[in-house]
């Protein structure tokens, strides 16, 4: 097992720490920074706070994530998904959560709202040219490999 990754981080909510649920997650359950519960009609958004400041390191980001359980059992995600947190941030994490179903939803306090993976990342230095390397798949894309 790699030893994790140190990053600092300000909890301005009263609610714990983002952590792994399993030894096999990948991602870190946010929750909701409310004083009071928010109220989503269908199709509406509303930037959630969650109240947590962090500072990667150069050549991370923190990728914001919808929760499956939420988006499946009452049609809630998060808009600009995945959202990504720059290393150069330091702003407070908030998700842009949307209700997709068809009822009222209400987000309280503290509720799990999203999931936030850390990963590594490259930066490019694109050099212009004025022909690609031949592949087996060329341009085919939008389903050219099939539907099986």
């Amino acid at each position: 097992m790699t030893k994790p990754l140190t990053v600092h981080i300000i909890n301005q909510s009263p609610y714990p720490l983002p952590q792994y649920e399993t030894i096999g997650s990948a991602g870190m359950d946010l929750r909701a920074n409310l004083e009071n519960p928010v109220t989503l009609g269908p199709l509406e958004r509303s930037l959630i706070p969650t109240g947590l400041f962090i500072e990667l390191p150069h050549g991370f980001e923190a990728q914001i994530r919808p929760r499956s359980g939420l988006a499946a059992k009452r049609g809630l995600t998060m808009l600009n998904s995945p959202g990504t947190i720059d290393s150069d941030y330091r702003g407070e994490i908030k998700c842009i959560v949307v209700n997709l179903s068809n009822e009222t939803q209400i987000i309280e306090p503290g509720e799990r709202i999203a999931q936030m993976v850390v990963s590594k990342h490259e930066q490019v230095q694109w050099i212009p040219v004025t022909e690609l390397g031949v592949s087996d798949r060329g341009a085919g894309g939008f389903g050219s490999t099939g539907k099986q």
